[in-house]
């Protein structure tokens, strides 16, 4: 169960990189996802320019408002901004406030735990009326392999980092297994509403049309991941989800054009964006020292004996088992763009990938980009003696090893 909280906060990055990507989208797009299915939230609006801001917090005068920081990551609130401004999140009682903050939101980058130094540029806030509520839940619809298909987990201690809320005390997450054809039934929507403490019919009611509306949104729109916190329970005794988060399957992407279309790549790593024209599957890292690979499994395991040797991976970049030395040579060039990478170790296994096409794209790549960083090579499979001949004979400087541990301890070695 803890496992599936994990993968309902965050997936791991590199873990999920020999599958497709996730889609992620902004809060303000994921509002308007939730009120197309019935699902209330306070009322949202976002702007892109501090007047648009302005006028919409007018809107909002008899309230109050919430401004929001509207970057993919979480943590906004706790962040801060490379312009000083502390806080992605503000509370906001005039017009005048709000254009305030818009101006000092718009275009700077705000940085939390999760986006690591660099940040990630703002592009838009949203302005959400004020509601506070009396009792704040957790709710999630995710994929659960011990359930074996999807489940719906919920706590009333929401609000809060929901995998602490595991760790500390189980028996506050209540986990409740979906059908996949017949989705929740009002029975079973009603049963966890009343489990979780709403107060009253009415709110239980409206929980549990939110409940079985989540699970709808789920399936129809081939998503990974419905993340709702908090759910709250106002004095008045109503229900609103009050912050989404949504994943969904690249994989299902040529029949979810609306949902795809909302993608913005301006929160992605250039690197990793450029990447994906090619149908290279590259994550980009911390580490010193490129990867160049083919197959998944293969290039998690050239990043642990780099780790054992001491060294620490740059990327992660699997070429796949189609590649050809166009597509090599693309490769190089992202690895070589990072700044940070002191020497590349190629680590291929040519079952379906042929290595002579490795050898003449790596080759191709030396001469044309001027490569300058140390270069270990490690073939093996499918043209194997034709691929380093043609090394061989490059007259370039490729260190080539037929031990994985050998090439690895060098290309860290290099990478000093």
């Amino acid at each position: 169960m803890l496992a599936s909280l994990r993968k309902a906060g965050s997936l791991a990055r590199v873990a999920s990189a020999g599958q497709r990507r996730f889609l992620s989208i902004h809060e303000y797009q994921s509002v308007n996802l939730l009120n197309s299915y019935g699902i209330p939230t306070p009322k949202s609006i976002a702007a892109k320019t501090p007047e648009e801001a302005f006028e919409v917090a007018k809107q909002f005068s008899s309230t109050g408002c919430v401004i929001k920081a509207q970057v993919l990551a979480g943590g906004r609130g706790k962040g801060h901004f490379d312009n000083g401004l502390q806080g992605g999140v503000h509370i906001v009682q005039l017009p005048e406030q709000a254009k305030d903050f818009a101006s000092k939101m718009l275009g700077a980058k705000l940085i939390t735990k999760q986006t690591g130094a660099a940040g990630r540029v703002c592009n838009a806030v949203m302005l959400a009326e004020r509601r506070d509520p009396s009792h704040e839940y957790y709710v999630a619809v995710l994929n659960d392999r011990g359930a074996g298909g999807p489940v719906l987990v919920a706590s009333a201690q929401g609000g809060m980092n929901i995998e602490e809320v595991a760790a500390k005390d189980p028996s506050a997450i209540i986990t409740t297994p979906i059908d996949f054809d017949k989705g929740l039934s009002k029975e079973q929507a009603l049963g966890i509403a009343k489990k979780l403490g709403f107060k009253g019919e009415g709110a239980q009611g409206e929980a549990a049309d939110i409940f079985i509306n989540l699970y709808k949104i789920f399936k129809d729109k081939d998503a990974t991941q419905i993340e709702i916190n908090p759910m709250g329970e106002t004095a008045d005794g109503h229900v609103l989800c009050m912050d989404a988060k949504f994943g969904f399957d690249d994989n299902a992407s040529f029949r979810q054009s609306d949902v795809f279309s909302l993608r913005d790549i301006t929160q992605e790593e250039p690197s990793e964006v450029e990447a994906q024209k090619y149908d290279l599957n590259f994550i980009k890292l911390d580490g010193s020292i490129g990867c160049l690979v083919n197959g998944a499994g293969l290039a998690m395991a050239t990043m642990d004996v780099l780790a054992l040797h001491g060294g620490n991976p740059a990327n992660f970049l699997d070429v796949g088992g189609g590649a050809t030395p166009e597509t090599v040579k693309k490769a190089f060039e992202i690895l070589l763009a990072d700044p940070k990478v002191k020497s590349i170790f190629i680590n291929i296994f040519g079952g379906i990938m042929r290595c002579d096409y490795i050898a003449e794209g790596v080759i191709n790549a030396a001469k044309e980009l001027s490569l300058t960083v140390p270069l270990i090579v490690r073939l093996k499979g499918t043209k194997e003696a034709e691929a380093k001949e043609m090394i061989r004979t490059s007259g370039l400087k490729i260190i080539a090893f037929d031990d994985l541990d050998e090439a690895a301890h060098n290309a860290v070695k290099y990478a000093v």
